[in-house]
This record gives structure tokens, sequence and C-alpha cells, in this order.
């Protein structure tokens, strides 16, 4: 028995009650919460709320519980009482970083209790204090005499079926889960109620218990085999489990489960694994469930449903994969539905699928484990490579043309850029035409534009599939969701890239345009951005999604693209393509790409003009720039100076970091808490420099300022002279850095610094002499790595380096230091930085 502690459930309620009142723009930035008020039928006028997050805001740092499925209520003494507690939010291996098998390896320990994922609906039961047994679904108590009937009802009825076998009250499972407090989480699996994909007949329908879960706001558990006797005591089903000690024994036993889709000769859809995780604040464990889910058959299965509804619709079946055996499924579907027209209005209604699938598998004499395990052997050749359509789901800066260049390069594809097409009418209309004749000369073609909003989304399948039926989309979704999390950082990344590529791109022109226009144009983008959301029209008729971070360089996403198209579609993407040859198709990408823009189509006539201003535009060229350069005297753009500093490369950076804190024999989960914070929660800065002089310092260090400001004037002037842009400013010299020590508290993290003598190379510059050394005018030069949130700033690392200075670390000090292993120098450019908006 662990009792609730009503101090620290009150304050869990009242952070809820302030999430649920945030409005839309305030949940962005933090997190926000729905709030759902029921009554208790049957009860003694008892009120019951539901709390819901939404999916991605689970992936945050900074929620209050993580429970999926919570419902509080008060007790007449006016306490509040957490009365149905479900699950933490747990994640599919390699959906989140701690799920990474390498993190599960090294972050968790045994037993891990490995319980087949029943295919129902979750059903929570637990007792009020009253006596009266609440069962609830995920977020509801449904109503009684609710039509149809609610998930909760259904659940209620299987209780009261459950315990009638076994001699037991209602009142009686409500009084011992109350006196335990504890609520019972179950899988509703009846297919007369509602189907599936499983097959779960009469004799092994109802519901089967699988946690009993301790109603406190910190999630605890108890042993499968606890829940076993549980179940046994009060008629429950039972989710079969096993035990294992080692991860590595686990991971063998789901690889071999994988190859089958199967475990004891019956398909499942995986396992969840219950395990304990390391707490990185106190460095103890807490129980942790992780899930394995199987692609296939469920895969498959899923298919032919979705497959069946399309040719009851009259649309087009999307088939994804298993072309050879889809195809004759639907022969089999499309005799059944024509001998009876009920069976295609009871499909709809999600009746009936299983009798349909099972009855195409009896006929062939197959199971579906059987049919994957054919195909695995080479039995069913997936078709030829042809009329894939890579659709890029993005904002502007991501990424998305450097990536595609390079794929079209690396394999042939076809390229089909939205903004080469100008404002014209139908744009949609021909941007998608483009798109299919594209295909005609080659396998699969790159459909380059934003595609950030479903309207968009589902334009492009619906105009390419009337076209060309059988195409196949895949979606590069660049990931901004949790937008309260991950804004801030994708706002830093992609503004860098856009303002530092200039006028290369056909509408965002960030080297003519003000600064701020194009932030807005951006922001913009931000807003309207929709997540995939495969289970929901349109992105459901994807036939492969890849997730992508947007922080990472084009390299980094290229190679993990070509990575899962080789293991998804290995006909179109033979073989990976070795780190020299994505190196090259990046450079490519970068260096040898310019504007291009097609007139060709709409009013003939207006389309010349246009192509004689654009040629004779070009002709001016150097002239224009020259023009422009004299209106942006580099004098006057001293004024729009934030800061001089060294940028250093950011691999370089990672990589010393991922050496400091990976070794796990180096260091206690305290001493490793903000590396792991800053991680997880992307406060880690993009990218990284040090410091040499703020315009703020301008006046306390005239001459250091001067210093820097002459050697911007005479750099840019060069460029002038040039007939060269000077907007972007570009670097002034080469610079080289010795990274010494890390320091840190538990706010802020930077690397101590030594600003070394230049090269002999960089000594001299034309009769121009540089700096043998570039002055900082800070006490400790240092390299900010992140702050612990947005309240903290990169300039509080001076105030922790002067703290570090007089007191040290370690003890009663808060902070921490490691000194970096080796020499580590590294080769930086001094750059000029623009204050934003100029």
């Amino acid at each position: 028995m662990v009792e609730q502690d009503p101090h620290e459930v009150r304050q869990l309620v009242q952070t809820l009650e302030a999430a649920s009142k945030r409005n839309r723009s305030e949940s962005k930035k933090t997190f926000g919460c729905k709030k759902s008020t029921f009554v208790v039928a049957g009860a003694d006028d008892i009120k019951v709320h539901s709390w819901r997050f939404m999916d991605w805001d689970y992936k945050r740092s900074d929620l209050p519980t993580y429970a999926r499925g919570l419902f509080t209520t008060k007790l007449k003494d006016g306490r509040d009482e957490i009365c149905i507690r479900g699950y933490d939010k747990f994640f599919n291996i390699d959906e989140v970083n701690d799920t990474r098998w390498r993190n599960v390896e090294t972050n968790t320990r045994g037993p891990y209790e490995l319980s087949v994922k029943e295919n129902g609906c979750i059903i929570f039961i637990s007792g009020l204090e009253d006596g009266t047994l609440l069962v609830c679904s995920k977020h509801s108590t449904g109503s009684r005499g609710d039509t149809p009937l609610s998930h909760a009802q259904a659940g209620e009825q299987w209780v009261e079926r459950h315990l009638s076998k076994v001699g037991k009250t209602v009142k009686e499972l409500a009084l011992k889960l109350r006196q335990m407090n504890v609520t019972a989480v179950g899988e509703l699996c009846d297919d007369r109620f509602e189907e599936h994909v499983l097959a779960y007949d009469e004799d092994a329908a109802g519901i089967y218990l699988h946690g009993l879960n301790y109603n406190l706001p910190e999630f605890t558990t108890m042993s499968g085999s606890e829940v076993h006797r549980f179940a046994d005591e009060w008629g429950f089903k039972k989710a079969e489990f096993v035990v294992m000690d080692n991860i590595n024994e686990v991971k063998d036993f789901l690889d071999k489960c994988t190859e089958t889709g199967s475990w004891n000769g019956r398909d499942t859809e995986g396992f969840v694994i219950r395990c304990q995780l390391g707490n990185s604040k106190s460095g103890e464990y807490r129980d942790w469930f992780f899930k394995y889910k199987f692609e296939e058959p469920y895969l498959m299965y899923r298919q032919w449903r979705e497959a069946t509804k399309a040719v009851i619709a009259g649309r087009v079946p999307n088939i994804r994969k298993h072309k050879k055996i889809t195809e004759e499924y639907l022969i089999y579907a499309r005799r059944q539905l024509a001998k009876d027209p009920k069976i295609g209005k009871l499909y709809n209604q999600n009746h009936g699928i299983i009798a349909m699938r099972q009855g195409f598998l009896d006929e062939r004499g197959l199971k579906g484990s059987e049919i994957i395990a054919m195909e695995r052997e080479g039995d069913d050749v997936e078709p030829a490579a042809k009329n894939f359509v890579v659709v890029p789901v993005a904002s502007i800066g991501c990424g998305k043309t450097t990536v595609a260049l390079a794929l079209a390069k690396l394999f042939d594809w076809g390229h089909v850029q939205n903004d080469n097409l100008g404002q014209q009418k139908n744009k949609a209309k021909k941007f998608a035409l483009m798109v299919t004749n594209s295909l005609a000369a080659h396998a699969a073609v790159i459909a380059d534009r934003n595609n950030h909003q479903k309207r968009e989304r589902k334009q492009i399948i619906d105009d390419v599939t009337e076209i060309v039926p059988d195409a196949k989309f895949i979606a590069l979704h660049y990931v901004h969701e949790p937008k309260g999390l991950l804004l801030d950082d994708i706002r830093r990344v992609t503004r860098e890239r856009v303002l530092t590529r200039g006028d290369n791109h056909q509408t965002i022109r960030a080297g003519s345009k003000d600064t701020g226009e194009i932030i807005g144009i951006m922001e913009g983008f931000l807003q309207r951005f929709e997540a995939i959301d495969t289970d929901r029209e349109p992105d459901m008729y994807f036939h492969e999604v890849i997730d992508l971070d947007v922080a990472d360089s084009s390299r980094e996403n290229l190679e993990k693209i070509v990575n899962r198209l080789h293991s998804v579609y290995p006909n179109l993407v033979k073989r990976v393509p070795d780190s020299a040859e994505l190196d090259a198709a990046i450079a490519s990408a970068l260096e040898d790409y310019h504007v291009q823009t097609d007139l060709s189509w709409g009013n003939s006539k207006k389309a010349e003009k246009k192509m004689e201003k654009a040629a004779k535009k070009n002709d001016n060229h150097a002239s224009a720039a020259a023009t422009q350069n004299k209106s942006q005297d580099p004098i006057v753009a001293v004024k729009n100076l934030e800061y001089f500093g060294i940028l250093v490369p950011s691999s370089d950076i990672q990589q010393l970091l991922t050496t400091i804190f990976n070794d796990n024999t180096n260091g206690s989960a305290e001493r490793n808490k903000l590396y792991h914070h800053l991680k997880n929660s992307r406060r880690i800065q993009p990218s990284f420099h040090v410091t040499l002089i703020h315009r703020a310092h301008s006046k306390e260090q005239p001459q250091i300022w001067e210093q820097y400001t002459d050697l911007y004037i005479s750099r840019m002037n060069e460029r002038v002279s040039q007939c060269l842009p000077i907007n972007p400013p570009t670097k002034l010299a080469d610079a080289r850095v010795r990274v010494e020590r890390l320091v840190w508290n538990d706010a802020i993290m930077a690397f101590v610094v030594r600003i070394l003598a230049s090269d002999e190379k960089n000594t001299t510059n034309g009769q121009e002499k540089l700096p043998s050394s570039w002055p900082c005018v800070n006490t400790v030069p240092h390299i900010t790595v992140g702050t612990a949130n947005p309240e903290v700033k990169p300039k509080q690392s001076n105030d922790l380096l002067q703290k570090w200075l007089q007191v040290g670390s370690g003890g009663d000090t808060g902070i921490w230091e490691v000194e970096v292993p080796g020499v580590k120098v590294l080769e930086g450019s001094v750059l000029p930085v623009m204050m934003r908006g100029k």
C-alpha cells in the first residue's frame, strides 16, 4: 500500500488547472492541458476530472506528470485525489532518444518483462470514496444508456461478466482497488463490440489485465506476476509475458519474433517491455516502459483494410507494399462485396474486417506470418522501382532543396521546384503535371516545395494519382512538433541558413529584402506548419514517412534518407553510397546550385517579356552589384554590427561533448544532469563561437572595437571593388582556438578556450598585416554550449566563469568542471555578426 500525499496531489491539480486555462499561443511556448469533467453514474454526487495533454507534449521535459489517462476528484473533506492513473506515455523503439537501443542498453536495468501487446482499447478501473467502481476509457467515463455503446460502458459490462465467474461483486472490487490505492489497467478486446486488426473470437474476448498502477503523480506500477495473481483472483483475462534479465537477450528475442510478426504461433502487434530507467536527478531507478511494434503482418493487414474501404468508396486502392498478395486479396474482397451489398456497409462501420481477411487466408491456406516469411525469402518480389514521388514537408530554411539536389545527383531522380514556376494561375496543378511528366523519365521525382500544410499534401497526392494511379509517395518530414519545445531552435537554425544564402533563391531574397520582412515570411510558415499524421487523410496515403531533424546538417539528413530508402525500397536505392559520394553530392548541391525560373507556362507574350527582362538583368548583373554595394557603404554598415567572434565547427564541439558524457564510467547522474537536459530538450546551440568583443563593450575597449571594425571595413571594401555583395558579411580571417576545459552549473554550460597565435599563412594578406592573435574582452574566453531554459542568456557564461575562477568547482560550489581529453585545437573563422533585423 502506497498512500497519496495530499500536498503533492494538490500541487499537481493546481498546475494542471493553470495549464488548462492557457490560450493557444501560451500553450505553444510551454504546454497546455485539456480538462473534461464527468458526473459518475450511480455515485453519491461525485465528479471526476480528466486531464489530457497533446501527444507531442509527452516528449517535453517539463510536464508535471506523464500519465496518459489521468482522472482526479475531490473527497468529501475537500482534498484532491488521483482516482485513475494510466501508464506514463511510452514510445516505440528508436522513436525518441530514450528508446534508442544504445540508450536502452546503457540506461536501463532488468528484470525485463515482455508483455504481448493486445490489440483492443485501454480500460481503467478503480474504486471511489463511496465504494463506487469507476470504469473509464483513456479520457472518458462514458454514460449509461450511450448509443452506440461507449468504450467505458462496454468495459463496465465486461467487468461485471468477469466478476460473476469468480463470485465477486463490483463493490468488492472497488473497495479492494481503493484499499490498494491502485488503478487496474486492461485491454478490452471484443470483436463484437469493435474490431481492430487482430482477431478475438468469443472465447478470447474480454478484458486482458496487464497493469496495476499506484495512484501517484510519479509512475509506480506492480510486477507482471502480481498483476497475474490479481487477475486470477478477480476473474480477468491475463496478458501473457516473459521475463529476461539481460537486454541483449531481449533484443535477440525481439529480432527473432520480427521475422514473422508472431509469437507462440499467434500474430501479434508487438511487445511492451517493462524495466527500470536510471534517474538522472537522483541516480535512482524508476519504473519505465517502452514498446517494440512489429511492422508485419500488422501493416499488411491494415493495408488490406484501407484498400477494401477504397474499393467500397470507388477509389483506386493505395497499395504501398505486398503488391502481389494484396492484389490477390482484393480480387477475393470484390467477390464478397458483390455477393451482398450489406457487407460493404458493415465494413465501413468496422464490422466484418477480420472475417474478410480470414476468408481470404483460409482460401489461400496461409497464415499472415507465413506470407511475410515467403516474401522475406523472395517468393514475392517487389515490382521494379518506378513512379515514386518524394514529398518534402518543411518550412523555409530546413535544407529541403539541398537534400533534393543531392538525391537527384546520386540516383538520377527528377527534381521539380515549385518556386521555379513563379506566380501563375493554376500553379499547383501545373506543379503536379510537371512531376508526372518527370516520372516518365525517372524512377523517382522530388516534388520540391514546402508542403507544410495538409491541403498541399492532399493536392499533390490527388493530382498526381489522377494521372499516375500507381504512384507511391514518400514524405521527408522535417519534424516541427512539439512546437513549444522545438520552434526556438528551428528559428535560430533556419534564419541563419536563409540569411547566409542571400539572394540565391527564387522568392526569398535575403540579400536584397529587409531582414525583418524575410523573418516575417519565415514565421508565417512556422505558424502554419501542420505535422504529418498518418492516421488521417491525406497523410495516411504516404507509403513511407522519414522523420528528419531540422537542426541536423543536410549531409546528416541525406545519409538518414538513403539508409531508410535502401532498407524499405531496395529496388529504388540499390546500394547506400559511401561517405565520399554523399559528401560530393552535398558539395555539388551547395556549390553548383543557381536560381532558375521557368516562365514557359501561361501567356506566351507575357512569358517572352519576362524572359527578356531576366536576360537583361543577368547582362547587367556586375554593374548592378557594384551600384548596390556603393549604396551599402561598409562604414555605414558598421553601425549595424553586434559583435565579432570566432566561429568553430559544430561537429567538433558535438564530438567533444559526446566523448565527455557518453563514457559510462565518467561521472554521476547528478554531474551529467545538465548535459542530458540540454540534449533531450534541444537546448544545445546549433552553432558555436568565441565572442571576441560585443558592441556593449565598444566604449570600455575602444581600441579593440576599432581594430575589428577597421578590419571589417577593409574586407568589405575589397568585396565592393570586386562587385561582390557585402550582405551577408563574410569571414574576416582564419583563427585557431584550443579547447581546454568544460565548466557548468545547473543553468549554463561553456567550454573554456585559449585563442592561439595565427599560423604563418594567416599573418599576411596582400600588403596588410593581420594580428598574430585575436584580442578578447572577456576575462575567460569561452564557447557557450547551451542554457537550461530561454530565461538563462548565453552571456551569463561570463558570470559562471568569474565565479569558477574565484571558488573553483566541486563541493558546495554548484559548479562542475572536466578537462578536455588530449590537445584539441580547432580551426575557426573570425566573423562579424550583425544586429537582428539588419
